[in-house]
């Protein structure tokens, strides 16, 4: 069975998509997630370009051999749009796998190491009262988890805030629109926060927080410090992860768990990270770490050294990528989180799926292959828009991390 046909299909039901779909030359169709959120068509043109010349013709079943093909077949290596590309291919070929021997994927990983995939859900406002509101909102759902992000007094915007409380969608602008950040003011303010939803909510609910790489090492170690007595589930990037001594720092100051990983893109980058202990949940994706071939090696990795999963699952990931990433969740031992942003109805038009929510579990479905498709119809029918995350910068005008 060799493919046949490989087409690359950008779509934007409210915010962008890029899907690989591959068809072998008996009928067999597979998808594959390739979005890398504002630099979409990067990843399109290096598949169209690059990716798909090759894979015509070569044996579909033979997914690991076209992972290394692809990977060391490729003399400039790693790097977001490479593995993202690498990504699609790979989700692709284990659709087709799947559908073949009439399992569903998770079946191929070896079965179900649980009953359903704990997620959890993003609380967002203004006020703290907003985000509690919030937060009860996502409890009244089934929600066993929930994500606190709050603006900050001082601050006209701030990370993880939107307007719509349930779609939350970043890319908002053609050219990035400028934020302002104060340090000072963040972590004056952050620990107020989750004292008060320990106090509504009690001990049961796991708390989650997002930094998103804004701290140096020791503003991060007097956040995780302060935060210890509210018993975060975790602390999410709390630092640039270039500069992975920082992540030592850390460690040794503070007991508050720490997350990385949804911008690392292979095992190389964040293999320190784990066997050093330094960090206790990996948030790689699907989408961006190479596929379900590539992360299950990082997951493996993690297991031995008692690191847990907790892969990024944000809106900029289409189902494609969300199914593949429940098929690797339930068949884990090192499993620990997911996240799970809603997409909109537009969104899952398109992309018709099996997976579905209940009790605070999402479960993904026992159809052949991922169970998510691409209606390409529906999809020509949104057509490609431009947008950019936004940037940050200080009270003074330095660029900081957004």
């Amino acid at each position: 069975m060799r493919i046949a046909d490989a087409r690359v299909i950008v779509t934007c039901p409210g915010r962008n998509f890029v899907t690989l779909k591959l068809v072998t030359d008996d009928g067999v169709t597979g998808v594959g997630d390739a979005t890398l959120n504002g630099r979409e068509l990067a990843v399109a043109a290096y598949l169209r370009d690059h990716v798909v010349p090759v894979l015509l013709g070569r044996e579909a079943h033979r997914i690991e051999d076209t992972w290394q093909y692809l990977f060391q077949g490729a003399y400039w290596r790693r790097g977001p749009v490479t593995m993202t590309a690498i990504a699609a291919v790979d989700t692709a070929l284990w659709d087709i796998k799947g559908k073949v021997a009439g399992l569903p994927v998770y079946q191929l990983l070896g079965g179900r190491s649980r009953e359903g995939v704990t997620v959890y859900g993003h609380a967002n406002g203004e006020t703290v009262d907003d985000v509690l509101a919030e937060v009860g909102r996502f409890t009244e759902l089934g929600y066993r988890a929930v994500r606190l992000q709050c603006g900050v007094p001082g601050l006209s915007s701030t990370y993880g805030v939107s307007g719509d409380r349930m779609f939350y969608e970043p890319a908002d602008a053609a050219v990035p629109t400028e934020n302002q950040w104060s340090t000072a003011a963040y972590l004056d303010f952050v620990p107020t926060l989750f004292r008060r939803a320990r106090e509504e909510f009690g001990p049961g609910l796991a708390l989650l927080h997002d930094v998103h790489h804004r701290l140096t090492p020791i503003e991060a170690a007097r956040l995780g410090r302060a935060l210890e007595p509210h018993g975060l589930f975790w602390l999410e990037d709390p630092v640039p992860a270039d500069l992975q001594e920082g992540f030592r720092l850390i460690r040794g100051h503070t007991t508050t768990p720490i997350a990385v990983g949804e911008v690392i893109n292979t095992i190389w980058d964040c293999a320190g990270l784990i066997r050093e202990q330094l960090i206790d949940f990996i948030r790689c994706s699907v989408v961006h770490a190479g596929g379900i071939t590539h992360l299950r090696r990082i997951f493996d990795l993690a297991a031995l050294h008692h690191v847990r999963s907790g892969s990024h699952g944000a809106t900029d990931l289409s189902p494609v990528c969300l199914a593949a990433a429940l098929h690797l969740d339930i068949s884990i031992p090192n499993f620990g989180l997911q996240e799970y942003m809603r997409h909109t109805a537009e969104t899952d038009a398109v992309f018709p799926h099996g997976y579905h929510f209940a009790d605070g579990y999402l479960h993904p479905g026992e159809e052949p292959g991922l169970g998510v498709d691409i209606d390409e119809d529906a999809a020509a029918r949104h057509p490609y828009r431009p947008a950019s995350l936004p940037v940050n910068r200080l009270a003074d005008g330095t660029m900081h991390p957004w």
